[in-house]
Formats: C-alpha cells, sequence, structure tokens
C-alpha cells in the first residue's frame, strides 16, 4: 500500500513516468489467495495510468524464486529498457536485478525492516548489488532501518531516511453519529472499548502475544471488544484458530467479542471506529503503517518497542513490554485517555503527510537519473 502511495503520488505529479512490473501475479499469503488483478492497490494503479506488467509467477508454483527462465528474462528486459530508473519496491527482487541478463540501470531500493539478518538472501543480494555498482541509493523508512543496514555493510552514502507517510485526506477522524454508525455496523456499542490489530498472521507480527493479551484485556474490561483484519485474521486460518483455542479455550464467554474480520478494503473506517490500535511485533518492524494510520483516524497507538515504533507514537500513545498483562492494562488507559491525546494527535498529522514523503522520493529518483545521465556522458 505504501508503495502504490508513492508511485501513483510521483506518476500523478507530471514529472515522472511510472510503470510496475511484478514478480508474481498472484501470491498465497496466509491461507489467503491475492490475485494481483483483484488487489485495490494493482487497481489503484491502473485507475491513474500507470501501466502494470507481470513475470506471471504463482507462489503455488513448485519453481525455484531466484531462478528465472528465458521467457521471464524477456518480459523483465524489456520492461526494464523502457525505464531511466528502477525503483524495487524491496530488497527481494534485487535477485533480478543482479541477473547478467538484466539492462543495466541505476536501481533505488526500498528498505523497510529494522532486522535486515533475517530477511534471507535478501541481504546478500541487496549488498551483491551495492558491490556490482547497480545499487545507486536505497531508500529507508526509519533510522532504525538505516542503522541496520549500515551496520550489515550497505555504504552510508547510499542510504537515505524517508519517513513513511499516509494520505491524511483518507485517513481521519470521524466523530459523532458517523462514527456510532460506523461502530454499530461492526457490533460495537457506544461505551465500548474496541481494539484493532491491523496485521497479517506471521510471527514478525506475533499474533500468539496479541491473543494472550486480547484475553487479559477481555477479562479485564467488560466493555472490551477487539477487531482483528488482515491476511490470515480468518476462521480460515487453522493456524489462528490453533492459536485461539489455546489460549481461549478455558474461556470461550470472551469469544463473542473478539471480531477476525480477515482482509478489508475500508481500514480506515475500522481505525475510526476503534479506540486503540495495538501492534505486539517481536522482531523486524521499522515504521508500521498501523500505527500512523490508527492514530490520524482517532485511535490511540500501543506498541511494543520494536523499530521507529516508539518514537512514532511519542506524545500521542504508549510503548509497552512484551508482557501480556502490561499490554492488556495499557489498551485499558488509552481507551480511557483517547479523548484527552486529540489535540496531541492532531498538532502532529503534518508530519505524516505523504506529500513530504513524495518529495522525498522525488529528490532521491530525479538525483539518481541526473548522476547517471552525467555517467553516459562522461562515457
Amino acid at each position: 500500500m505504501l508503495h502504490s502511495t508513492v508511485v501513483t503520488g510521483l506518476h500523478q505529479a507530471g514529472h515522472q513516468k511510472h510503470s510496475v512490473l511484478s514478480l508474481y501475479s498472484e501470491v498465497e499469503r496466509e491461507a489467503t489467495l491475492q490475485r494481483m488483478e483483484e488487489d485495490p492497490r494493482y487497481q489503484s494503479l491502473v485507475g491513474v495510468g500507470v501501466r502494470v506488467a507481470s513475470l506471471g509467477r504463482s507462489t503455488a508454483g513448485n519453481h525455484d524464486p531466484r531462478d528465472f527462465t528465458e521467457a521471464e528474462m524477456a518480459v523483465a528486459t524489456r520492461e526494464a529498457r523502457a525505464a531511466g530508473v528502477i525503483l524495487s519496491l524491496k530488497e527481494q527482487p534485487l535477485r533480478l536485478v543482479n541477473h547478467p541478463a538484466f539492462p543495466d540501470r541505476p536501481v533505488v531500493a526500498c528498505l523497510h525492516r529494522s532486522d535486515p539478518e533475517h530477511s534471507g538472501h535478501a541481504l546478500d543480494d541487496l549488498l551483491d548489488s551495492a558491490a556490482n555498482g547497480r545499487l545507486a541509493a536505497a531508500v529507508c523508512c526509519a533510522e532504525s532501518t538505516r542503522d541496520a543496514y549500515l551496520a550489515a555493510g550497505v555504504p552510508a552514502e547510499l542510504l537515505h531516511v524517508i519517513p513513511n507517510g499516509i494520505n491524511l485526506v483518507r485517513f481521519r477522524p470521524v466523530r459523532g453519529a458517523r462514527r456510532l454508525a460506523l461502530r454499530g455496523a461492526l457490533g460495537l456499542g457506544a461505551d465500548d472499548n474496541a481494539v484493532v490489530y491491523a496485521a497479517r498472521y506471521d510471527a514478525m507480527k506475533n499474533p500468539e502475544l496479541f491473543l494472550r493479551s486480547a484475553r487479559e484485556f477481555l477479562a479485564a474490561d467488560p466493555q472490551g471488544a477487539v477487531l482483528m483484519c488482515g491476511a490470515g485474521m480468518s476462521a480460515h486460518n487453522p493456524a489462528l484458530a490453533a492459536d485461539i483455542e489455546q489460549i481461549f479455550g478455558d474461556r470461550p464467554d470472551l469469544l463473542g467479542r473478539v471480531h477476525l474480520l480477515g482482509v478489508r478494503l475500508d481500514m480506515e473506517r475500522l481505525y475510526a471506529a476503534a479506540d486503540v490500535v495495538a501492534l505486539t511485533s517481536a522482531f523486524g518492524e521499522a515504521a508500521p503503517l498501523c500505527l500512523i494510520e490508527g492514530a490520524m483516524c482517532g485511535a490511540v497507538p500501543v506498541t511494543t518497542p520494536i523499530g521507529d515504533a516508539p518514537s512514532i507514537v511519542s506524545r500521542i500513545g504508549f510503548v509497552t513490554s512484551f508482557d501480556p498483562a502490561e499490554i492488556a492494562a495499557t489498551w485499558i488507559e488509552a481507551a480511557a485517555r483517547r479523548e484527552e491525546l486529540r489535540r496531541a494527535r492532531d498538532s502532529v498529522r503534518p508530519r505524516f503527510s505523504h506529500v513530504r514523503m513524495l518529495a522525498g522520493y522525488t529528490r532521491v529518483i530525479e538525483r539518481v537519473h541526473r548522476d547517471a545521465g552525467i555517467r553516459l556522458l562522461a562515457a
């Protein structure tokens, strides 16, 4: 979603012309099959005139993800030759960029983690791209990202911090009767204390800790309610069902206040209806969008101390340890103080504007394009 915002924004501004090459046409994630053409991000891209092509891969196949067929390289080569700069969504696609048959184009890689050592071969691909001269810049979404990749061996002069931003027109608070209507549509009462958890079902997001915290929260607050959304956050995910059985098995009375909503296309409504937006991640986070989006919709952000999350919620939310009881108690406090923190949330809105983010990406891409032209003339 972040890169859809970046690409559509840069393309619509008119100074740059963007197209997209996706390695996959469908991806199975956390028991959910996501097809490219059905994805709202794809639809937002083509809706503003961005051309989207694909290598046609599916994660359901048995191919080696690090090898590319002649037909795939033909598609990639055609697309790359039409570009002046390659913007890589993250470091994983660099295995394609580093292929000997890939055209020589300057690359800007986008980095979103605070633990590059957990990204498999991707860190090696990034370092290889830097060593062979293809990597012209790396955009880091957070200070913790820059520090981590610098320590991992990426040259400091290639690293540029551009904090994540969001569309503040879409993500904004809703008050009064409209908020009550949103809550009613989700099965929430006017006095319920609703905690929203927006994450895919993944060890990095630590859903088990969230569920253990939710049990403590629901047991302590009879007005408490929990909304879980994202890929794999539904009853169709057997792993999540097993977690719920293990954690709530002796308290089935609490489960009526746990709402499994799966993938949602209206996150701004969920955030606006909630009182708290929670993150319980164990590792890897850099600048989590859920905290920013939720806070800008009026929910109080509560997070574990991962990446730049503590600085994101500074003055507008809370940082906890990894103790479920502490997390639950903090959710209760955060919900009680939501109105009290409204002015602080309103005051920091400009800091999270996607307009600032787009300006940062514009500067990096245009500098890389200019430098590539200078080198070409010198050669």
